[in-house]
């Protein structure tokens, strides 16, 4: 593997593991001495941070880790929303029904990490659920069978990926999660695009709402703004 290619993976690995917080500087000088690397891996990989939106310009030359904003978290949900509904809809049409049968059997034995009464369950066992929620999302790309469609999906989830991973600590939602990715591999067996496509928006819904209650600096922002709200109809 290239040095570029093992400064960006844990370069990315740490921003999406949230081990670097927002606003974070990523010196050239100060980042290759850290990951053992020269500088022109860093900024090889800062390059492609960049254009997954983890990393942005700060003051200078220096990079840094992009902020988190409740706006923009929102806005890349509604592109999220146009994107992945379709994919499912075209899924239903053209899928290989024992990818997504195969998909089926293993969400069915997928573990439970909540009951009544009961703690959050170890991490181990809350991976694979979301393990099999990204297969999902590689079997409807590839159902898809349209290659616009896929880029611009894999490109959005670079931007949404520590969103998505700093949700995870919600086992509650990991659970309804795993039900909501059944009912959509289920609509699409079944060739049911209609079905595919709101079981889809139902889900993002949802998962959009558990972001905004997970994500500490989503949720100030999200308190703030209900709080102006609140000012302006009074």
């Amino acid at each position: 593997m290239r040095a570029s290619d093992v400064a960006y993976q844990r370069l990315r690995d740490d921003i999406i593991e949230w081990n670097l917080e927002p606003g974070s500087l990523l010196g050239e000088i100060e980042t290759a001495q850290r990951l053992g690397v020269s500088r022109t891996p860093v900024r090889e990989a800062l390059s492609r941070l960049m254009a997954e939106g983890l990393v942005s310009s700060g003051t200078g030359r220096t990079a840094m880790v992009s902020l988190v904003s409740l706006s923009d978290v929102k806005r890349l949900f509604e592109y999220r929303v146009a994107l992945e509904t379709q994919a499912a809809r075209l899924a239903a049409s053209r899928r290989d029904p024992a990818v997504f049968e195969r998909l089926r059997e293993r969400f069915l034995e997928a573990p439970r990490t909540t009951s009544p009464g009961s703690v959050r369950s170890r991490r181990p066992s809350t991976e694979r659920p979301y393990s099999l929620a990204d297969e999902l999302d590689d079997a409807i790309d590839a159902a898809t069978d349209n290659p616009y469609l896929v880029r611009a999906l894999r490109d959005l989830r670079g931007h949404l990926a520590r969103y998505r991973r700093h949700a995870r600590t919600n086992p509650a939602r990991l659970d309804d999660a795993t039900k909501e990715h059944l009912i959509i591999v289920e609509a699409i067996l079944s060739g049911d695009g209609t079905l595919a496509s709101q079981a889809t928006a139902v889900h993002l819904h949802r998962s959009l709402e558990n972001i905004l209650a997970t994500v500490p600096a989503l949720r100030r922002q999200q308190a703030e703004t209900e709080k102006q709200l609140v000012s302006a109809a009074d």
